[in-house]
C-alpha cells in the first residue's frame, strides 16, 4: 500500500504541472487583464506600460508561469487587482464553498444511495419506474432554473428560507443551495446505484449468501451493497472538485460569496492572479479526491489489494 501511494503521488506532480500550465496559459493568453483593470475606458499607453510592470506582465509567458509556480510553493498565490491577497480571498471563499459542498455530498450519498439500493432490489416495480422518471427530470433540468423555481418558492412565496443566504454561511442556510447544487449528481447516484444492485444481485456470491441462510440485511449491507458501492464511489470521488469548482452558478443564485463567486468575478474583470489561483487549489482537490477514492476500493472490495 505504502509502494503505491508514493507512485500514486509521484504520478500527480506532472499532472498538476500540466493542468496548472493549460490554465495559466488559457487565462494569460486569451484574456486582456489591463483591460479589466482600466475597466469601459482604455488605459493610456504610459499606464498600461506602469502595470504590466508592476504585476510582470510584461515578461514573456513562460517566465510568468515559472515565476508563479515559484511563489506558489511558498504559500504566495499573488495579489488581486483590488491590492487584496489571493490567499485572504481563499481564506473567506473556501470554507463557505466546503459547508455547501458537504451538504451537497450528503444528500447525494443519503438520498442518492437510498433510492438506488431501493429500486436495484424493486427493479421493474412501480416504485423503480417512478424514481427513473424522477431522476430523468432532474437530469434534464438545468440548475439555474431548479434553483430559481426553489428560491422563488422556498424563499419569496412561502418565506421557509431567506432568498440570499448571509455572509456567515451556516450550514442551516446551506439546505437549500446544496440540494440545488446535489441535484444532478444525486439523479446520477440514484441511478448507478439501482443499476450495479440490480447487475451484483444475481451475482454467485449474493446467492451463496442467501443459500448458507444469512439474514436479508446482512446478505444486502455486508455483500451486496460493498461490491455494488465501488462505481458509485468514484463518481462521488471526483464529483467533490466538480462541486466545487461548478458552484458558480448556485452561489451566484443564493448570494453565497465562496469558491464560485470569486471565480466569477475574477472572470468578470479579467483577474488572472485570482482565476489562476483558485484553479490551482481546485487541481489539487480533484487529485487527492482521486487519490483517497482509489484507497477507499480496497476497504470496499477485499479482493483488490495494492502492491
Amino acid at each position: 500500500m505504502g509502494r503505491y501511494v508514493i507512485r500514486r503521488l509521484l504520478q500527480m506532480i506532472p499532472v498538476f504541472f500540466g493542468a496548472t500550465l493549460l490554465i495559466f496559459l488559457m487565462v494569460n493568453v486569451m484574456g486582456d487583464p489591463i483591460a479589466g483593470l482600466c475597466g469601459d475606458r482604455q488605459c493610456d499607453p504610459a499606464t498600461a506600460a506602469q502595470l504590466e510592470k508592476e504585476f510582470g506582465l510584461d515578461k514573456p509567458v513562460w517566465q510568468q508561469y515559472l515565476t508563479y509556480m515559484g511563489n506558489v510553493f511558498t504559500g504566495d498565490f499573488g495579489t488581486a487587482f483590488n491590492g487584496q491577497e489571493v490567499t485572504e480571498l481563499m481564506a473567506s471563499a473556501f470554507p463557505v464553498t466546503i459547508r455547501l459542498t458537504i451538504v451537497a455530498i450528503f444528500f447525494e450519498i443519503v438520498i442518492g444511495i437510498s433510492l438506488g439500493v431501493l429500486t436495484g432490489l424493486k427493479r421493474g416495480h412501480p416504485i423503480d419506474t417512478s424514481v427513473l422518471l424522477l431522476t430523468l427530470i432532474v437530469i434534464s433540468i438545468p440548475t439555474f432554473v431548479t434553483g430559481l423555481i426553489l428560491q422563488l418558492l422556498l424563499g419569496v412565496e412561502w418565506g421557509w428560507i431567506k432568498p440570499a443566504v448571509s455572509s456567515d454561511a451556516p450550514f442551516n442556510e446551506l439546505i437549500v443551495p446544496g440540494l440545488v447544487l446535489a441535484s444532478v449528481s444525486l439523479a446520477y447516484v440514484t441511478r448507478l446505484t439501482r443499476t450495479s444492485i440490480a447487475e451484483n444481485k444475481r451475482a454467485d456470491y449474493v446467492r451463496t449468501a442467501t443459500a448458507k441462510g444469512l439474514p436479508r440485511h446482512r446478505v444486502i449491507t455486508r455483500h451486496l451493497l460493498r461490491n455494488s458501492l465501488i462505481p458509485v464511489v468514484t463518481f462521488i470521488g471526483t464529483d467533490i472538485g466538480a462541486l466545487m469548482g461548478g458552484a458558480i452558478v448556485t452561489e451566484r443564485i443564493f448570494n453565497i460569496h465562496g469558491v464560485g463567486y470569486q471565480l466569477y468575478q475574477g472572470i468578470l474583470r479579467q483577474n488572472t492572479q485570482t482565476v489562476v489561483g483558485f484553479v490551482t487549489v481546485l487541481v489539487l482537490v480533484f487529485l487527492v479526491a482521486n487519490l483517497l477514492v482509489d484507497l477507499l476500493y480496497a476497504v470496499l472490495d477485499p479482493r483488490i489489494r495494492y502492491a
